[in-house]
């Protein structure tokens, strides 16, 4: 299978205060697992076999309940096609 991005957005549902810790919990998950991404203000865009990433996907969930979310809710995004697609191509034009 071709490379590809999947942008996850998970929104646990925890006091306010919990909020940032819980997604940071997600975010130092994604940097454990040696996936290419970028950390973006409202979601963090992963680079990868869709498989994989999908995997990432379903263990950010259960991350968010392990840190005390009664429950999350997520946003993914999948941009797929045949011949692979990077973020860089996406994006490198903006980049000083």
């Amino acid at each position: 299978m071709s490379v590809c991005n999947v942008s996850l957005q998970v929104i646990p549902k925890v006091p306010d205060e919990m909020t940032y810790p819980v997604v940071d919990k997600v975010i130092e998950y994604i940097q454990s697992t040696g996936v290419k991404y970028e950390v973006g203000p409202m979601e963090t865009t992963m680079e990868g076999e869709l498989d994989f990433l999908l995997e990432i996907v379903k263990k950010a969930q259960e991350i968010c309940i392990e840190e005390g979310a009664s429950r999350v809710a997520s946003i993914v995004k999948i941009d797929y096609k045949k011949e692979g697609v990077t973020i860089d191509e996406k994006i490198k034009k903006y980049r000083g």
